[in-house]
């Protein structure tokens, strides 16, 4: 099927969204978060799949990747059905913990990569889970920390990111955070392939406030 050549393609640019079974939740607490993001970098760099931007809530997750050379399904299967295992252990859980089809959109990246790297990077803001951008910095279960410099995982291509809003790091880190700051009054953004799930969220690591008990889409 055409459909499915092109999600097999390496090098193809997809706005992934997966969610918990019956609008469940896919993190618990802090180690769950810990775990899902040690399982995805450790699959991505495995498989040259390169991230540009993610947020993890409570019940879903966002990425904004480029597929490596095995493809988007099989690098999907291998982070969730590893993660699935582990956090089914930890719970003393049986059963799925994924809805069964995660939702992939294929990008044209120009002109929606920016878009949608704010997009995603606003998530917890929209969900309250931080209340402005400040602390969206050092928020640990967003890639924006990661373009900030208070945490970058090796699997997360900041350059390619920050090399859409300028040509110095200095310069571009100005843009992309005015850039941010223009869409934090736009709220959800459905044509972007969002849906709205609600589920309750355990406080992160310091760098990270308390959470409200509510996510965005």
């Amino acid at each position: 099927m055409p459909r499915q050549a092109r999600l097999e393609a390496p090098g193809t640019l997809h706005h992934v969204i997966l969610r918990g079974i019956e609008r469940g939740q896919i993190v618990t607490d802090r180690e769950d978060g810990a775990m899902f993001l040690a399982r995805l970098g450790e699959v991505a760099m495995a498989t040259g799949t390169t991230l540009y931007a993610w947020a993890l809530l409570p019940n879903h997750a966002h990425l904004l990747l480029r597929s490596g050379a095995q493809g988007l399904p099989r690098f999907m299967r291998r982070v969730l059905t590893g993660y699935a295992l582990t956090y089914n252990r930890r719970h003393q859980r049986v059963g799925h913990l994924f809805q069964n089809r995660y939702k992939s959109i294929v990008v044209e990246e120009d002109p929606y990569f920016r878009e949608l790297v704010r997009y995603i990077h606003l998530n917890p803001l929209r969900a309250r889970l931080v209340p402005d951008l400040p602390h969206l910095d050092r928020y640990p279960w967003c890639g924006h920390a990661g373009i900030q410099r208070c945490q970058h995982p090796p699997w997360q291509d900041r350059a390619y990111v920050l090399s859409w809003f300028g040509r110095t790091e200095r310069v571009a880190l100005r843009a992309y955070r005015a850039f941010l700051r223009e869409g934090i009054p736009q709220g959800r953004r459905p044509e972007l392939g969002g849906v709205g799930w609600s589920a309750p969220w355990v406080a992160g690591p310091r760098c990270g406030p308390s959470a409200s008990g509510r996510t965005a889409s």
